[in-house]
């Protein structure tokens, strides 16, 4: 049986879809936006630990729950309707930037882990 990996990398080997296009876009400038963010701000994101990076997770997630339950949790309409620049596409995008920074913090922590003597 396959690795889940292993299966994607298979099947990216065909012409990716337009919307999976676009998701390597927003990957793009997410790292470049992170990059950005990163000499401004360092690591703060994560300096209270686990806990402290799940609650900011949760407060963004918090926002983007109230938003979109006034539109019946629709998020298609609520983000059609909300055009503000801080809005709910921004909640969107810094809530999948502090994921990626908390994925990509585990991924470091057991590169280094598996890196070291036993």
């Amino acid at each position: 049986m396959k690795r889940h990996e292993e299966y994607m990398k298979d099947k990216m080997k065909d012409q990716p879809s337009e919307i999976i296009r676009q998701v390597g876009v927003l990957a793009s400038l997410d790292t470049v936006k992170l990059q950005e963010a990163e000499q401004s701000y360092g690591d703060s994101w994560k300096q209270r630990g686990g806990v402290g990076a799940f609650m900011m997770l949760a407060r963004k997630w918090d926002r983007l729950e109230k938003q979109v339950t006034e539109h019946h949790y629709d998020v298609f309409a609520a983000i059609s309707k909300d055009t503000r620049e801080e809005g709910i596409l921004d909640d969107i995008r810094d809530l999948r930037r502090y994921l990626f920074l908390v994925e990509a913090e585990m991924s470091l922590r057991v590169k280094n882990e598996s890196g070291k003597r036993k």
